[in-house]
């Protein structure tokens, strides 16, 4: 195609088109030329195709480059608006769209166009393999994820002859992904209006009874919220402030969310209406929010600071509710205009309006480092990664100090594990404790707005797999997995190597003998890249050592002489490879025996465990036998059951004898009951070995209260 003129295509006449056009003033004359050429290229490349509507499909490239003009975004991104769907729905190559409206434009068409989903076995795989496909684009380029919003918006508007399903998967998506991250954006107006649309998609029945309940409430309050507004632009007057006052309606999903959440009827959600204000200053805020409270009574605990404590999308305001008239809670934001517009608009006020260059600069440079914060999550797994974002996207925020008075910004319910890898991941690696407000606290606490958080880190201290039913940040879940994945294949190739070595020996080789071209063969019969690959196999327990140790002999007949070992070496210390049983949680000392589970490595039982008996004579070949390899410093759990006389310090009396004995009580519960003359004291504690236990025990026998010991294991008693 050659340079296109104004008469080239017949659709120049279309009076939205021309609407367009009118609404790229800002822009210069060489940027429209250009945006003018991908309406023209767009239109003939989706010449053939109708839209659901029965519309010409131009019509919703022309729809998104408007909203992406509204934005007053540069003329790369209106063009890219214009050509977004050409890679994914014509023959159009991404060569094609760099030689012709440059590579910038080809850049972020091709991070808003879909992967081909004939790569995928599941729409879900396909969705999350996009997702992060888009994710990257954002990162590298804001106005992918702007035009991207855009066009779901205007996908919202004109859902009409799609299928009902699909509308719904599509509504349901968007409340999961899109309307988070235009919050999270900062695009409150843009979040509203996705989430509106999405709730009367998915709940036509509910939205429009809503709808019709919010009207007729509009009509019965109509007098007394003039009056009010009258009453607070009054009173700033009063007080020499010049602000603009208008009224502020909560959005249908937002009723809605409320009533679910609170469990509440629509009556009874009183803040339906607010007031925002807007002056010319910071310091008029707060002059603002003075002279309001002493309009109508403040309610307690209800003021927020986010001007000196910003949201993280930068949002800044102050946030107050009072007690109007006939006791109707009133809902009062107060910023100045340029607060505002980021309120409103978000990133995209960095190209709205230039009064807001500095802020809207400084959300880019927050929003940039989120993106990269996601990039970080990243896995092998697409799905897990869809999931990790999903949760970070939570708009709920509590706002926490380090020792040296920074702000981390993280999620309503994160706790101190979610901290330590906001701080950093080695922090959150080897976090121990905290100390919350100069207190220690266990990692599993939530922490509060105004917390101040001192993480204790300990060398020997690692993620272990509870961490993750504790983290509520998507980055600390992703960073943990990564680590217990990882751990789990260098001690699972640990274990598996001692597995098979060991069944070599029973069987008269020496590992070392064998050539290393046997090794080599091996590998590769087993479909494996590495030697390490076939050892992680075996301490999975996804290969018998038994089974692969004569397949390597069958190949090279070696039968070098050696003593055989009858029992493996372990430490329980091993990690994720070598686990301990909780139904008789085995102690240095005990007799135990080994069962390959597999997927989960070598599990060890007390020998004479209740739970693995029928197992043990049903399978045999699942067993092997271990035993105990000293190591200094390791502390086992391990459950005893005292039995005390009902009376006041007993418990007191057989914590302290624990104590003594040089035991940690790691838990404790009770079985209280006053009509009884003994209660039963359930501990868990840490010893070294089954001596260390012994030692307890003895301790615990010389209390006067206490009248029966014994060691707990499923429900069995071992006195």
């Amino acid at each position: 195609m050659g340079t296109v003129e104004p008469s080239d295509p017949p659709a120049w006449e279309d009076p939205a088109y021309q609407v367009f056009l009118d609404s790229l003033d800002y822009l210069s004359s060489a940027d429209i030329g250009r945006v003018k050429e991908a309406y023209v290229f767009s239109a003939r490349a989706h010449a053939n195709q109708k839209r659901m509507s029965g519309e010409p499909y131009i019509t919703h490239p022309l729809a998104v480059a408007g909203a992406v003009a509204e934005w007053r975004m540069d003329g790369e991104a209106v063009a890219a608006a214009l050509l977004h769907d050409v890679l994914e729905d014509t023959a159009t190559s991404k060569r094609d769209l760099a030689d012709r409206f440059g590579r910038e434009v080809a850049e972020l068409v091709d991070g808003l166009s879909k992967l081909d989903r004939m790569e995928f076995a599941t729409y879900q795989e396909a969705q999350a393999e996009n997702f992060r496909k888009m994710l990257m684009a954002m990162a590298r380029d804001l106005r992918v994820v702007l035009i991207k919003l855009a066009d779901r918006q205007h996908n919202l508007q004109t859902m009409a002859g799609m299928r009902p399903d699909k509308c719904r998967r599509i509504a349901i998506e968007t409340l999961d992904i899109y309307a988070p991250i235009a919050l999270r954006l900062g695009l409150s107006k843009l979040c509203r209006e996705l989430q509106d649309m999405s709730f009367q998609l998915i709940h036509p029945y509910r939205a429009a009874v809503l709808s019709k309940a919010l009207q007729a409430a509009r009509g019965n309050r109509r007098e007394l919220l003039l009056w009010i507004q009258d009453a607070i632009a009054g009173k700033l007057a009063e007080a020499g402030l010049h602000a603009d006052v208008f009224g502020r309606e909560k959005s249908l999903f937002s009723i809605y969310r409320k009533m679910r959440e609170k469990c509440v009827s629509f009556s009874e959600v009183l803040d339906l209406y607010g007031f925002r204000v807007v002056v010319d200053s910071v310091p008029h805020c707060y002059m603002a929010i003075g002279a309001l409270h002493s309009l109508f009574k403040p309610v307690p605990g209800k003021f927020k600071d986010y001007i000196a404590i910003p949201k993280s999308n930068s949002y800044q305001s102050l946030h107050t509710t009072l007690i109007g008239p006939h006791g109707t809670p009133v809902e009062i934001q107060v910023r100045t205009q340029e607060m505002h517009h980021v309120a409103q608009e978000g990133v995209a006020a960095h190209w709205l309006y230039k009064d807001v260059e500095e802020s809207g600069a400084d959300l880019q440079i927050k929003t940039h480092r989120w993106l990269q914060s996601l990039l970080e999550m990243q896995s092998g797994d697409s799905a897990e990664f869809f999931e990790n974002v999903k949760i970070d996207l939570f708009p709920d925020q509590v706002y926490v100090f380090t020792p040296r008075g920074k702000i981390m910004s993280l999620p309503r319910g994160a706790t101190v594990i979610d901290f330590a890898y906001n701080v950093h991941t080695d922090v959150g690696h080897h976090c121990s404790a905290a100390r919350i407000n100069q207190e220690l606290a266990p990692l599993s606490t939530q922490l509060h707005n105004g917390d101040m958080v001192e993480i204790v880190t300990a060398p020997h201290v690692t993620p272990k797999p509870e961490w993750l039913g504790i983290v509520r940040t998507g980055r600390a879940r992703s960073k943990i997995r990564h680590f217990l994945r990882t751990m789990q294949n260098e001690e699972s190739s640990s274990l598996g190597e001692r597995l098979l070595n060991q069944e070599l020996l029973s069987l008269g080789v020496v590992p070392a003998a064998i050539p290393r071209e046997a090794w080599n063969h091996l590998v590769k019969a087993c479909g494996k890249r590495t030697l390490e690959d076939l050892y992680a196999d075996i301490g999975l327990g996804k290969r018998l050592s038994s089974v692969v140790a004569r397949r390597l002999l069958a190949r090279d007949e070696l039968s070098v002489a050696a003593p055989s070992r009858a029992a493996l070496a372990i430490r329980g210390t091993e990690g994720m490879a070598v686990q301990l049983a909780h139904c008789c949680q085995p102690i240095p000392g005990d007799p135990i025996i080994g069962s390959i589970k597999k997927g989960s490595g070598l599990i060890i039982h007390v020998g004479d465990c209740p739970t693995i008996r029928k197992s043990r004579s049903r399978e045999p070949h699942q067993w092997i036998n271990v035993e105990w390899e000293p190591e200094e410093g390791k502390l086992f759990d391990v459950r005893i059951m005292v039995e005390v006389k009902n009376q006041r310090g007993a418990l007191a009396q057989a914590a302290s004898a624990i104590a003594a004995a040089g035991s940690n009580i790691d838990s404790v519960a009770m079985d209280a009951n006053p009509d009884k003359l003994v209660t039963l004291l359930h501990f868990t504690i840490e010893v070294a070995n089954r001596t260390h236990l012994a030692a307890v025990m003895r301790r615990l026998r010389h209390a006067p209260e206490v009248t029966r010991i014994a060691r707990e294991r499923e429900g069995e008693g071992e006195v």
